[in-house]
């Protein structure tokens, strides 16, 4: 059976194709749409329907966009209430697409519409589920989103609803299906997801916590809920621009792709209020940036940090970006429901510090450095890493203050002394540093290469102990 996997690192997503003579379909596609129309022109195939498995919280969906392009209809599983034209398809109901049929299975738990896709091939075998957020590999969907937009849906009511959808309507199919999910790891929507982007159902059952046959309701929700962080400020306004309709991709890019000179580019930022939002490498920001610009580099995990760090969807951003580089810059935003891009700096930094316009750095030195500065300094060092990370190890005596929640600790930093700040690798820990001087605290100074090059020096370490092994 045909079916292909598009997967976007940068999101940790995967859209899927279908096509078989001459008629397609796409599964949850991503924001821009050209890439799949391209796709099927290859095959001289008619995109025919536009399957959502969910209304999406951590990504816009291109369904709209791809729907006035092609002609396709949109297809929502039971439940649903789009505010535009698109099937609501009943629990059961079968489309066809060429010889091959889709039919749909209700699958409620990560959201009340949450649907899976079976995939028939023209011989009428069951081939494989596209399981959408409902089941990842080596995980399911986290049951805590629907209720940041209707508050009677809480965490414990979706949870167990999907205990009942994996039980009654998943685990009871053939081992062999192959298991297509939406996302993969790195994604917010779940906690434990696995490298590998397909699976059988058959291994799964057999790996998959969540799966197990001997597993009772309560043991579920419990196991589900523990450890779920709080989701991403963004989700929720993303669910709602996949509800209501949003403005077509290719108007947003052509509003954003504004080049400025650096006097206009100044003169933006005070006018509009706009983020300035840095995003090349770190080294580049660390040697010279636009004073309380805001550094997330596109090269790392961008979209799901711009996301997490500003939140409203609305803001006004100005961009710095590597050159050559700003349509992609855009894309990757817009994905993310980020469309309010004012411009961006025509011939990037070098253009700005040729104007003699102020410029800022970043205080950074070597883990070797740091070693040798750390006995004096070990109650002023910050790890901005995530939770797992910090608890798993860290430098003894370091401080957590996890980047998702730079806020909520900014009382912690000292104002009258140095500190270092640090992550795994030196990126998270740029992006800390470019939060911190926006608010005007600059006594800090960066540890480049993060834990990953502080562990080749002798700096002491806090090592995770398991509580089974205390006495």
């Amino acid at each position: 059976m045909k079916v292909e996997q598009i997967y976007t690192g940068c999101l940790a997503h995967a859209a899927y194709y279908i096509e078989n003579n001459g008629e397609a379909a796409i599964i949850d596609p991503l924001r821009e749409v050209d890439p799949y129309i391209k796709r099927a022109k290859l095959d001289d195939a008619k995109i025919k329907y536009i399957f959502e498995t969910h209304f999406h919280a951590d990504f816009v969906s291109g369904h709209l966009d791809l729907k006035a392009k092609t002609g396709a209809d949109i297809v929502f599983g039971p439940t649903a209430k789009p505010g535009y034209e698109a099937i609501v398809a009943e629990d059961g109901q079968v489309f066809d697409i060429g010889n091959y049929k889709v039919k749909v299975i209700h699958t409620p738990g990560h959201t009340m519409e949450s649907t899976t896709y079976m995939l028939i091939d023209e011989n009428g075998n069951e081939h494989g589920l596209v399981t959408g957020d409902t089941l990842f590999i080596g995980d399911v969907g986290r049951p805590d989103l629907a209720q940041k937009i209707v508050s009677d849906l809480t965490q414990e009511k979706l949870a167990g609803l999907l205990y009942d959808s994996l039980r009654e309507k998943i685990m009871p199919l053939s081992d062999d299906l192959i298991i297509y999910p939406n996302h993969g790891a790195g994604s917010a929507c779940g906690k434990n997801m696995s490298k590998e982007t397909t699976d059988t159902l058959g291994n799964q059952k057999k790996v998959n916590y969540a799966l197990r046959a001997d597993m009772t309701k309560d043991e579920f929700i419990e196991e589900l809920l523990e450890g779920l962080t709080e989701p991403p400020g963004y989700f929720p306004q993303n669910v709602m621009m996949n509800i209501k309709g949003y403005e077509s991709f290719d108007k947003v890019m052509s509003k954003s792709k504004n080049p400025m000179t650096a006097k206009a580019f100044e003169a933006a930022a005070n006018e509009t209020e706009a983020i300035i939002l840095d995003v090349r490498h770190q080294n580049d920001f660390i040697k010279g940036h636009i004073p309380r610009s805001i550094f997330i580099g596109i090269d790392g995990d961008f979209a799901p940090w711009v996301g997490a760090l500003i939140v409203d969807v609305s803001q006004p951003i100005l961009l710095v970006t590597p050159k050559g580089r700003e349509q992609e810059v855009i894309t990757r935003l817009s994905r993310v429901g980020f469309d309010n891009v004012v411009g961006y700096l025509n011939g990037s930094f070098e253009a700005w510090k040729k104007s003699g316009m102020d410029y800022d750095t970043v205080t950074s030195i070597t883990a070797d450095e740091f070693a040798k500065r750390y006995p004096e300094n070990k109650d002023v060092i910050f790890d901005v890493r995530k939770q797992g990370e910090f608890t798993a190890e860290h430098i003894d005596g370091a401080k957590h203050t996890p980047l998702d929640y730079l806020n909520d600790y900014l009382s912690e930093f000292p104002d009258n002394k140095t500190f270092y700040v640090h992550c795994a690798g030196g990126y998270r820990s740029v992006i800390a540093a470019s939060i911190l001087k926006s608010r005007g605290i600059h006594n800090l100074i960066d540890i480049a290469g993060g834990y990953g090059a502080i562990k080749s020096t002798d700096v002491k370490r806090t090592d995770y102990v398991c509580p089974s092994t205390l006495k």
